[in-house]
């Protein structure tokens, strides 16, 4: 279907501007501002409590940011991971779809700050994500959690998150109840049809995705290993129930399908869904966009039916 029209809005309002460049030609420090300023801060949003502290991981300590919402717990606890490449995003970014998740499903969300590249390359920040959701699995009863746990995350949160769960299965880790991946990096490689007919013009573009990958994991050798593109990983039998979900006009929307066909191949249960008109990275505008608010619902009603 044509893009959304609060989308197209969006769009032809950006176009009025001269032109900007690409976050991929400016220095990481520089981009990393360019996308704060993408996705704000909205204090306005409730929150019943929120509160940051830092956790110490297997190689250092680990930022973590905790929305409780209100009424009495025990509460399912989801683990949150930003997007952003592995090279941009932080607590603050993600701090918006963090309240809405919080408030709306019932749930106590814990939002990781992974270690960034180029300054930590591939694997440290699925080392970082895996600690952070073993030490919340340990911390269930501090937390007051209700013995059920989860984890999602957006673009290269939901990579992350889908790493997660491929690492407990592997490791004897944590039981993780539920995944939900949101138009999730699930595989390095960019050739696909999606790429092809959304890869400019649509916020995401291909030499964004391509920077990405060379300053994440800058040798290509180790894009192949599956906690780098999880689609590649021999099995993916007994992992948790997932939800994934992609949006129409994203370069990341066929590998999103092709892991959640691959998941119900091997036995996973996994729910797909692609929502018509929108672009990567919608949730951003779930409070200010009806047409993003679908997505974040059938989220919200996800974490209702796993994690509660």
């Amino acid at each position: 279907m044509p893009l959304a029209p609060e989308y197209e809005a969006m769009f032809a309002q950006l176009a009025e501007n001269e032109p900007a460049p690409a976050i991929s030609d400016l220095p990481t420090d520089q981009a990393r501002e360019v996308y704060r300023a993408m996705r704000p801060l909205l204090a306005e949003l409730p929150i019943h409590r929120c509160e940051d502290r830092i956790i110490q991981g297997s190689q250092g300590d680990i930022p973590l940011r905790i929305y409780t919402p209100e009424g009495d717990g025990p509460f399912g606890l989801l683990v949150y991971f930003h997007g952003g490449g592995w090279v941009i995003g932080d607590l603050d970014c993600s701090d918006a779809v963090c309240r809405q998740l919080a408030t709306q499903a019932g749930v106590r969300v814990i939002s990781v700050a992974y270690r960034l590249a180029p300054e930590d390359l591939f694997p440290v920040a699925v080392v970082d994500c895996f600690d952070a959701v073993c030490w919340v699995a340990d911390n269930m009863s501090a937390l007051d959690g209700n013995g059920k746990l989860g984890v999602t995350g957006e673009s290269a949160g939901g990579n992350l998150a889908a790493v997660v769960c491929l690492k407990s299965r592997e490791e004897k880790g944590p039981k993780i109840n539920f995944q939900c991946l949101l138009y999730p990096v699930t595989d390095a490689d960019m050739t696909r049809p999606s790429y092809e007919e959304n890869g400019a013009g649509y916020l995401l573009e291909t030499q964004t995705m391509a920077w990405f990958w060379d300053t994440y994991c800058p040798q290509e050798s180790q894009r192949s290993h599956p906690y780098a593109s999880p689609l590649r990983a021999a099995s993916l039998a007994e992992l948790p129930p997932a939800l994934v979900i992609t949006a129409e006009y994203d370069p990341l929307r066929d590998e999103g399908e092709a892991y959640a066909e691959a998941l119900n191949n091997a036995g996973t249960p996994a729910t797909y869904s692609c929502y018509p008109g929108l672009v990567h990275d919608f949730l951003a505008t779930a409070a200010l966009f009806e047409c993003s608010k679908p997505g974040l619902a059938e989220a919200v009603n996800a974490f209702r039916q796993h994690l509660a």
